[in-house]
C-alpha cells in the first residue's frame, strides 16, 4: 500500500509541476517577444532621435527667441550628445513598443481572469497610456514654457530687484555700466533632463484617476473615504508638487491644481463604480432595494 501511495503522490507532484513549467515557458516566450519589440523600437527611434530632441527642446528654443537670444544648446563633453540621443532612443523605443509589450502581458495574464475581470481591467489598460499622453502634452506645451521663462528670466530679475532696493527705481544696462553679465548657455543633457522630468511628472500624475478607480473596483477605497481625507490629500499633493518639480512657485501651483482636480474626478469615478456594484448586487438578489453596502 505504501508503494501505491508513494506513486500516487509522485503523480500529483508531476501533475502540479507540469502547469508551472508551461507557465514559465509561456512567460519566457512573452518576455522574449517584448524585449525584441523594445530593441527594434529603440533602434528605429535612434534614427530619428535628433528630430525628437529638437521637438522636446522647442519650448526652450521659443523662450530664447522671444528674448532675442540664439536658440542653441551646447554639449560640454565629446560623448554628451551621443548619450543624450541614446537616452531618447531608449525612452521612445519603450513608448512605441509599449502596445506590443502590453499585448504580450495581457496574453499571459488574460487566461487566468474571468470574463467580468477582463471587462473590468481592459478599459484601464487603454485609458492609462491615453492619460499619460495627455499629461505629457500638458507638460510640454504649457508647463515647460512657463518654467523655462521663469528660470531664464530669473537672471534679469535679480539686477532689477537690486536697483529697486537701491532706491533709484531704474533698470541698469549691464553692458553700458560694464557690469558682470550672465548669459544662458544651455547644456543638451541638462535641458533634456529638465524637460523629461516635467513630462514624466505630469504623465504619471495623470494616472491618479486610473489608480484610484481600480482601487475602488477592488473595494480598497470608497468615495466617502476619499472625501473624508481630502485635507490630507491636499497636503500630500503639495508635498508631491514640491518634490517632482523644480523650486518655482508657478510650476508647483500648476501641478497642484491639476492633480487636485484629478483627485476630485477620481472621487466621482469611484462613486460611479460603487453605484454599478450596488446595482449588480441588487440584480443578483444579494442586496435588497434601498440597502447600501
Amino acid at each position: 500500500m505504501s508503494q501505491i501511495e508513494d506513486h500516487s503522490a509522485e503523480d500529483e507532484l508531476a501533475d502540479s509541476a507540469a502547469p508551472l513549467i508551461e507557465h514559465l515557458a509561456e512567460l519566457r516566450t512573452r518576455l522574449i517577444r517584448s524585449v525584441a519589440a523594445f530593441l527594434v523600437g529603440m533602434v528605429a527611434m535612434f534614427t530619428v532621435a535628433d528630430p525628437i530632441l529638437t521637438f522636446i527642446s522647442q519650448p526652450l528654443a521659443d523662450v530664447l527667441r522671444d528674448r532675442g537670444e540664439d536658440a542653441r544648446l551646447i554639449f560640454t563633453a565629446p560623448q554628451e550628445k551621443f548619450f543624450v540621443l541614446i537616452r531618447i532612443s531608449i525612452i521612445m523605443g519603450f513608448a512605441v513598443s509599449f502596445p506590443i509589450i502590453a499585448h504580450q502581458l495581457w496574453r499571459f495574464v488574460a487566461p487566468g481572469l474571468y470574463r467580468s475581470e477582463k471587462n473590468a481591467v481592459l478599459p484601464f489598460i487603454i485609458a492609462s497610456p491615453v492619460l499619460f499622453l495627455i499629461g505629457a502634452s500638458f507638460a510640454h506645451y504649457v508647463v515647460t514654457p512657463l518654467a523655462m521663462t521663469f528660470f531664464i528670466g530669473f537672471s534679469d530679475a535679480i539686477p532689477a530687484l537690486a536697483n529697486l532696493l537701491a532706491g533709484d527705481g531704474t533698470f541698469s544696462n549691464p553692458e553700458a555700466d560694464n557690469e558682470l553679465r550672465t548669459v544662458f548657455l544651455g547644456s543638451v543633457r541638462e535641458s533634456l533632463d529638465l524637460a523629461l522630468k516635467f513630462i514624466f511628472a505630469f504623465g504619471l500624475c495623470f494616472q491618479l484617476p486610473v489608480l484610484l478607480t481600480l482601487m475602488g473596483k477592488a473595494g480598497l477605497v470608497t468615495a466617502e473615504g476619499l472625501g473624508n481625507v481630502r485635507k490630507w490629500a491636499v497636503v500630500g499633493i503639495l508635498t508631491l508638487a514640491a518634490l517632482v518639480t523644480p523650486p518655482d512657485v508657478i510650476t508647483q501651483v500648476i501641478l497642484f491644481t491639476v492633480v487636485y482636480g484629478l483627485y476630485e474626478i477620481s472621487i466621482q469615478l469611484v462613486r460611479l463604480v460603487e453605484a454599478q456594484r450596488i446595482r449588480r448586487l441588487r440584480a443578483e438578489g444579494i442586496l435588497d432595494e434601498g440597502e447600501e453596502l
